[in-house]
């Protein structure tokens, strides 16, 4: 079992590669190709618009395939959209940009199941530490995403092609990792097997709701100002070395913790944990609004980074206490939607709003969601008193 959850954390980091060079060169590349500014950041929006409209496809993947077999297929998926983005990019074809990332978004609807398939791969006690352990193999992705970037943007005459090609190597790594990996086996498939309760009576569930907010207004702040960073560097004066630097402890913060989160769920609670990250999301916001020197953009994603992994490890361990074994691909898919739709409504906000209106009042709009997530927690945990007093 440990083996596999090594080999996951792996996965997990390499899926992350994938996800910083996109954030860190889809936008740069989509404002250097794109009709009007504002345009910029659609081929990040496509990459999560393609997750979300994966998301049901994805789900009866898993139950038509098993774990190993979805996984293989989203690679797949991941290594001929990557030889799509190469293309546009040396055609200079924004729309066609736009149109691989959609379907690179499969593959990011198969990796955000990394982190579930953790729990499945744990005894139940060590099931938090496992979600956290294959988080924690981010940190693939947050050195080697921002430095494949770096050292691949002129590798061809065309700024960053050559990082799609990287990206494609990325891919095939991945598939080689993933075959040595062994998944609990799917379950005999009967007539008439029980599914479960319905999607609706599992999402009116205090728990899912609070999960399901947790994940995707964690991760919709997130995705806000860490798309929005090389664009406003850039207006700032900055270099992309410069920006790579700060998505590399970005990403740092994000998965770094993974080593530890779960114990701290396990002594603290989950929601003391997820409060925790919101308040550093605020503290983020705070010094993104202190000013735009280096070293405030540094410390301020870093600290969004850290902030995330709380609310989302918080999240996918609260989510576990919402569904039962039978009712898990209908209920992951559920939230992972939701997180998707998130991420794409802020995916384009970003560009639109750091372009138009710039960064400081990106930083404050994005104070509404994460009030949002505080208020949510405050009322699962006086929904739960309130439950406890009953009994």
């Amino acid at each position: 079992m440990n083996r596999n959850l090594w080999l996951l954390a792996a996965a997990q980091g390499l899926f992350l590669t994938n996800n910083v060079v996109f954030i860190a060169i889809n936008g740069l590349v989509g404002l250097s190709l794109a009709p009007l500014g504002w345009m910029a950041t659609l081929p990040v929006m496509g990459y999560v618009v393609g997750g979300a409209l994966s998301t049901p496809l994805v789900a009866r993947t898993q139950s038509a395939f098993g774990r190993q077999g979805s996984f293989q297929i989203g690679l797949l998926v991941a290594l001929l959209s990557a030889l799509l983005c190469w293309w546009a990019a040396m055609d200079r074809n924004f729309w066609l940009l736009v149109a691989a990332t959609v379907i690179a978004g499969y593959y990011s609807a198969n990796g955000q199941l990394y982190r579930f398939a953790a729990a499945e791969l744990a005894a139940p006690d060590y099931r938090e530490k496992a979600v956290s352990l294959v988080l924690a193999g981010g940190l693939v992705g947050a050195v080697l995403g921002p430095n494949l970037a770096s050292r691949t943007r002129n590798l061809l005459e065309v700024p960053f092609a050559g990082a799609y090609l990287a990206l494609a190597v990325v891919a095939l790594l991945s598939m080689v990792i993933m075959a040595f990996m062994k998944f609990p086996p799917l379950p005999p498939r009967k007539a008439n097997a029980d599914t479960g309760r319905p999607l609706s009576v599992i999402m009116k569930q205090p728990v899912f709701i609070v999960a399901a907010a947790g994940a995707a207004l964690g991760y919709g702040v997130m995705n806000l100002l860490m798309a929005a960073t090389p664009l406003a560097m850039q207006v700032c004066g900055f270099e992309f070395d410069d920006a790579a630097l700060v998505l590399e402890w970005h990403v740092i913060g994000m998965f770094a913790p993974g080593f530890f989160t779960g114990h701290l769920i396990k002594r603290f609670g989950v929601l003391t944990i997820m409060g925790v990250g919101v308040l550093l999301n605020i503290a983020c916001i705070a010094i993104a609004l202190s000013g735009v020197d280096l070293h405030q953009f540094l410390i301020a994603l870093f600290l969004l980074g850290v902030g995330w992994n709380f609310l989302f490890t918080g999240s996918t361990t609260l989510s576990l206490q919402a569904y039962r074994p039978e009712e898990k691909d209908k209920a992951q898919a559920a939230i992972n939607f939701f997180v998707f739709a998130v991420m794409a409504l802020t995916s384009f906000a970003s560009g639109a709003l750091v372009t138009t209106q710039g960064w400081a009042l990106l930083n404050i709009g994005s104070l509404v969601p994460v009030a949002l997530t505080g208020l949510a927690l405050v009322w699962l945990a006086w929904v739960r008193r309130q439950a406890k007093v009953a009994t």
